[in-house]
């Protein structure tokens, strides 16, 4: 792509993020770390998963996004008792035609809520993973397309384990970022409290005047522009030692794997358009590394009675590891 042409591209995506952004500051307080991660995502064909104890907004801003991207939305409500079939749909049959119809799930959609995914039971989870990977889903051993785009955003609450099924490693490592949810700060408390007493915080209202900054179509154009950012071969080696080095440390177990590499040059790439920039530097990959390996490491059983948190390990992993 021409240089001038991809650089044009690239500020119409970092204009379109900060209006983005601004919209829903309107409704959202807070989050906005959460809001350009979610955009990341989106724009590197990724999927989400946030972690966070409830009424933070995860559902407010998931629907928020739906809406100003011009994209459908559902929401599959995490249950013991969810099928499969209640997620992807069933073939039913019609006497009069005397045929099959599909009766398409929740699933088919742009951006899917599966809201505290960690209470479906691993054989429903398990339907995820083809769905995550391969933007398909099978029925009765039919294949079919999903939606395009198709965007997971998942949420699960880590403080509550009763009646719950930790994600495997397979399916944690399909979720090209996690991110943790927490309270609002005294400031941002104060803030949510003079909304409601003012008559702000009205979700009819705001949702009936969001109006979408873009479309589906609109979306693939612009997932297309951030793949020809550019990243030169030392940013590449610098995100091949992180990844290593999660392999090889001693407090980890589980390290990185190729998805989690993919995932921060996709994720580099996003984020170096969202900054307005047609090429990515190392600040990228650090900025977006928490975001793409935590979740995915696992720590050594001493590392943990030390107290140790991911995130700590990763912090340490970032301070070694230099861009050559």
């Amino acid at each position: 792509m021409d240089r001038k042409v991809l650089e044009t591209e690239v500020n119409e995506i970092s204009s379109l993020s900060a209006a983005i952004n601004e919209k829903l500051g309107k409704y959202v307080v807070g989050n906005q770390h959460l809001i350009e991660l979610i955009l990341v995502a989106l724009l590197s064909e990724g999927h989400i998963l946030i972690e966070g104890v409830p009424g933070t907004a995860k559902t407010t801003i998931a629907k928020s996004i739906a809406l100003i991207t011009g994209c459908g939305f559902n929401r599959i409500q995490g249950a013991i008792d969810l099928q499969p079939a209640d997620m992807i749909g069933v073939r039913i049959y019609d006497p009069d035609r005397k045929e099959f119809s599909l009766r398409k799930g929740p699933i088919f959609t742009n951006i899917l809520l599966a809201d505290e995914i960690n209470r479906v039971n691993p054989k429903s989870q398990s339907a995820f993973i083809e769905a995550m990977s391969e933007r398909q889903v099978t029925i009765d051993g039919i294949t079919m397309d999903l939606p395009v785009p198709f965007f997971v955003i998942a949420t699960q609450n880590p403080y509550e384990f009763e009646g719950t099924f930790p994600l495997i490693e397979a399916q944690r490592d399909r979720f090209m970022l996690g991110i943790g949810s927490s309270y609002l700060d005294a400031e941002g408390e104060l803030s949510i409290i003079h909304r409601v007493n003012s008559g702000q915080l009205q979700w009819d209202l705001f949702s009936q005047n969001l109006n979408p900054l873009l479309s589906p179509k609109k979306i693939l154009h612009n997932i297309e522009i951030v793949r020809h950012v550019t990243i030169e071969e030392p940013v590449l080696q610098y995100i091949r030692d992180l990844v290593i080095a999660t392999r090889t440390h001693p407090d980890i177990n589980l390290g990185g794997s190729s998805r989690a590499s993919i995932a921060l040059v996709r994720g580099g790439k996003a984020i170096a358009a969202i900054r307005n920039r047609s090429y990515v530097i190392p600040d990228d990959i650090k900025q977006i590394a928490p975001s793409v390996l935590c979740h995915r490491i696992l720590l050594s059983r001493e590392a943990e009675v030390e107290g140790l948190t991911p995130r700590q390990v990763l912090e340490e992993i970032l301070s070694k590891v230099e861009v050559l």
